[in-house]
């Protein structure tokens, strides 16, 4: 996903604008002189590990610029350069891809901090040289603005500081700045809206409304995209003195603040950018959001207007309120920020506890930079999204860098070597996991450990420079890196620019819509001194009891309703945690205003009425109740799907590091019940479509079979090449260009007829995946593979074996993966009913668990989840809407009603019957939109 029309996030399936935070030196937390209970890092040690994120950046960078260049990106499964319509869409992915060099612009300043300064000096000639900005081309102006523009101002201000001292660049005039400003010009198009909120894409020659511009038409752009410009457009002015730059930024910025929620002072994922009306109204420090928050205090260090500061403290102050259930960060509502809008998290929001870090807040920042290292030990990497139990929601992971990004922050504030010991975990698991023989690969799934065709330009320009300046000593670099404040995309831009070109004094607005409260500015700035207490185990002890948190604990934090009404930490009752046969439960729901009816045919029918509960804030825990009730039964229907495989090229020269998504057959071996899986050289099958008596039994034997998909039932090519003697089979889609990085995985179905006589494990592959197999066996020709469940770890597939020493470092000792695995027109404005229907068994064998009840959607019925998870995962699901679906009898179809008894009486704590009555469809249009929505 990108920072395109829809607002989520950046590029990549992410989040909308990344979240990225400064060096700057007034904001250079102090290391500690002692720390933890981990013993210190060796220098020895430390230097080793920083000369192993330069040969790794080195392996990228190397088949990026062999195998791509002058392509945006690499494609390190196939080895091959990305260029945009030449490969099958991305959707909004692609909308960073400009036909520009993306990788190299990108990561021009990271070759100066890894201390490459002739790599980069050739680089700069290059991009000067080759680069054209004069695509016809539709972007990304978000994209374009971190990645590209950022990119170009990044390599200006290290050029000049190395031409300043005299040891390269001498040659140096500017080139790349005008190369910045003649990129500032084509996104200047995007702004011409009546709110100064720009178009979430424009065309690189045409602009945004002309006809050959190919875009214009869109009404929306998220908060990010919009908010992330100020640092790079005001750049872009105080270098060149053109001010309309930083101009345009600023009215962005504004426009967003004064369309801030003014109750909660939250903001929403997606704005229209015409009238200013939030069109997604959930609130976190995830994707779409994020890197607006950031650049409003990075905004006020280097252009020194209070304005942004205040701005900053009031959202924070917000975040911590609403937001914030340490050690977990959950989206809310704007309009009702006690209501949490999701349980799962995305990745994104993995930026955050470096931000509380330059905020002064380090409590918060530890616990939650915790959390997300145990989701990390427990699936390798982090997931796109997990569940508040930290199971996988999106299962994908691109390499992001966030976290690194946060570790660093966190040690450079504690000295705690306890943060090193995890950058040393991250280099560990990139080379263990993502490593292939091209270049780095993304993760396609990290339950299976297989991979995606894609190395985003953001790893090599954020990741790297992350973990090499984790490791590498203040007097090892070979500039002041405190001199630079880091951009959303890690560029680095002058803090002297400050104090140059500035542009007229402005009247601060901020004050004019809120009234601030000096605490908030307690932690802004913080004295070092203070920052801690005087005890080295300050951030050994707030770790500790997080330590278990993913695999032991489902932590909760006290809702603010709650303690309102001095009920303690109690929690409300959850959907997973019914047990129908429970009165304590029936008296809860009650008091929900949820009614239990008995149906004749046994199924029980859950009914909630709004009026009926006996608070305003028991409404709310009841309609909370109520949908996750509906998403246990929709993530009960998503189960039953069978997970994806694994085909992992184990030969020369590939030695298990590549691994390729395969889709399950309903027959045949199961492989989750063999560890082990099956493994065997390759071999096409004649015919190739397996249909009819295989004719090369004897290439077959004791080998696994290729075939191409058509032409007969997958159950009949199976039986044909397991009678031929193969061990197992590989299905390739017959459709051209098919991916599994654009198409849904793919199940094999059986033919009707009994399979049980097929007993060799079969596993299908998009023709994408499939090539690159073919390819390997055009070239090799002896090509072995592992069929498995999930991805092995090296050691394990050559235990015993001869294998070199490059492919597994000694030094690299690990485990091997673990896998524990808004109105609706059908509602009236007065008052809600939602119900649904539950098949409860009297004589359920676990007891009186209400987890082994059935929830009925439409005419599907399905299990509830076992009773080892705290929290359901939000799924998504197909309905138009939930009430709907609820039942397939119209006779028990959900009704609405009126009730205007006066004699309902709703506790003077909570909100008034006419406010949430009034707020109920958005709720329910929020609840459908999230179920919905992609990172």
């Amino acid at each position: 996903m990108s920072a395109a029309a829809a607002g989520q996030g950046r590029s990549g399936g992410g989040g909308g604008g990344r979240a990225r935070f400064p060096g700057w030196k007034v904001l250079a937390l102090g290391l500690l002189s002692a720390s933890s209970v981990l013993a210190a890092m060796s220098r020895e040690e430390k230097r080793r590990l920083g000369n192993q994120v330069i040969e790794m950046f080195d392996h990228a960078y190397s088949n990026y610029m062999e195998h791509a260049y002058p392509a945006d990106e690499l494609m390190p499964l196939t080895c091959r350069g990305r260029v945009r319509g030449q490969e099958p869409s991305r959707g909004d992915v692609d909308d960073a891809l400009g036909k520009f060099s993306l990788t190299l612009i990108d990561t021009l300043d990271t070759l100066v901090v890894l201390n490459k300064t002739k790599e980069f000096e050739e680089a700069v000639k290059k991009v000067i040289r080759d680069v054209n900005l004069d695509n016809d081309i539709v972007v990304s102006v978000f994209e374009t603005n971190i990645r590209v523009l950022g990119g170009l101002l990044g390599g200006h201000s290290v050029a000049i500081m190395l031409k300043e001292k005299g040891e390269a660049m001498q040659w140096y005039s500017g080139e790349l700045l005008h190369m910045a400003k003649q990129l500032g010009y084509k996104l200047l198009p995007a702004f011409n809206t009546t709110s100064g909120l720009p178009y979430p894409r424009v065309n690189l020659k045409f602009g945004v409304r002309s006809p050959e511009a190919r875009t214009g038409t869109e009404t929306d752009t998220c908060t990010a995209c919009a908010g992330t410009l100020i640092l790079e457009f005001a750049a872009l002015s105080r270098f060149t003195g053109a001010s309309i730059f930083e101009e345009y930024a600023r009215k962005a910025l504004d426009f967003l603040w004064e369309k801030r929620q003014r109750s909660s002072n939250l903001v929403g994922v997606t704005i229209n950018i015409h009238t200013g009306d939030w069109v997604r109204k959930d609130s976190g420090v995830g994707a779409g959001i994020d890197s607006y928050y950031e650049y409003l205090l990075k905004a006020y260090v280097l252009l020194g207007d209070d304005s942004f500061l205040e701005r900053f403290n009031t959202h924070y102050d917000a975040i911590m309120r609403y937001i914030s259930q340490p050690p977990l960060l959950l989206d809310v509502h704007i309009h009702k920020p006690m209501l949490n809008a999701r349980t799962w998290m995305d990745s994104l929001l993995a930026f955050f506890p470096g931000l509380q870090v330059l905020k002064g807040d380090i409590r918060p920042a530890i616990e939650t930079h915790e959390m997300l290292y145990q989701v990390i030990k427990k699936h390798n990497f982090l997931p796109e999204a997990f569940t508040t139990d930290f199971r996988v929601h999106w299962a994908q992971h691109p390499l992001r860098p966030e976290f690194a990004e946060s570790t660093y922050f966190l040690y450079k504030a504690t000295g705690d070597p306890y943060y090193l010991e995890v950058g040393k975990t991250l280099i560990e698991n990139l080379n263990k996991y993502a490593r292939v023989p091209c270049g780095f690969a993304a993760m396609k799934d990290v339950r299976t450990g297989s991979h995606e065709d894609r190395m985003d330009s953001f790893f090599l320009a954020e990741m790297f420079k992350y973990l090499y300046l984790l490791f590498t000593d203040k007097d090892d670099l070979t500039f002041d890196i405190e001199d630079y404040i880091f951009t959303t995309e890690a560029h680095l831009l002058p803090l002297w620019l400050s104090t140059t070109n500035q542009t007229a004094p402005r009247k601060n607005i901020t004050t004019e819509y809120t009234e601030l409260d000096d605490s908030n500015f307690d932690w802004t700035c913080p004295n070092t001194q203070i920052l801690f207490p005087n005890d080295p185990m300050y951030a050994q002890s707030i770790r500790e009891p997080l330590k278990n948190v993913v695999d032991k604990s489902c932590p909760r934090g006290v809702s603010r309703a709650e303690e309102n009404l001095g009920n303690g930490p109690k929690p409300p009752l959850r959907a997973r945690d019914f047990m129908a046969s429970n009165p304590e439960h029936l008296e809860i729901l009650k008091k929900m205003g949820v009614s239990l009816i008995h149906l004749k045919d046994g199924r029980v029918q859950l009914v909630q009425h709004a009026i009926q509960a006996a608070s305003s804030l028991d409404a709310e825990d009841g309609l909370r109740f109520m949908q996750e009730m509906i998403e246990l039964s929709s993530q009960q229907q998503k189960e039953q799907q069978l997970p994806p495989r694994a085909v992992q090229i184990v030969s020369h020269p590939f030695f298990g590091r590549v691994v390729l998504t395969a889709g399950p057959a309903q027959f045949g071996m199961d492989l989750s019940k063999h560890k082990s899986g099956t493994r065997g050289f390759v071999a096409v099958s004649k015919p190739y479509n397996g249909c009819s008596e295989i004719t090369n039994p004897e290439t077959l034997k004791e080998k696994i079979a290729l075939m191409q998909r058509g032409q007969c039932m997958f159950a009949e090519k199976a039986r044909n090449i397991q009678k031929a003697g193969a061990i197992g089979g590989i299905v390739i889609d017959d459709n051209e260009g098919s991916s599994s990085d654009t198409a849904p995985l793919f199940q094999m179905a059986g033919d009707g007829k009994n399979t049980d006589d097929i007993t060799i494990p079969m596993l299908f592959l998009f023709n994408k995946e499939g090539s690159i197999i073919l390819d390997a066996i055009q070239e090799y020709e002896a090509v072995e593979v592992l069929l498995s469940d999930k991805a092995k770890d090296r050691a394990t597939i050559f235990k015993d074996k001869m294998i070199p020493n490059y492919i597994i470092d000694s030094n690299l000792e690990m485990e091997s993966m673990d896998q524990k695995s808004s109105d609706n027109d059908s509602h009236n404005q007065r008052s809600e009913e939602i119900s649904t229907d539950l098949n409860l068994n009297p004589h359920d064998p676990e007891g009186e668990s209400g987890l082994n009840s059935h929830t009925e959607l439409g005419s599907n019925s399905v299990s509830l989840p076992n009773q080892d998870s705290c929290i359901p995962k939000l799924q998504e699901t197909n309905s138009d809407s939930h009430m709907s679906e609820l039942d397939n009898n119209p006779e028990e179809q959900s009704k609405t009603e009126t009730d205007s008894n006066p004699s309902n009486s709703w506790d003077n704590k909570g909100q008034s019957v006419e406010s949430i009555l009034a707020d109920w469809n958005e709720d329910i249009e929020a609840f459908e939109m999230m179920e919905k929505d992609e990172l």
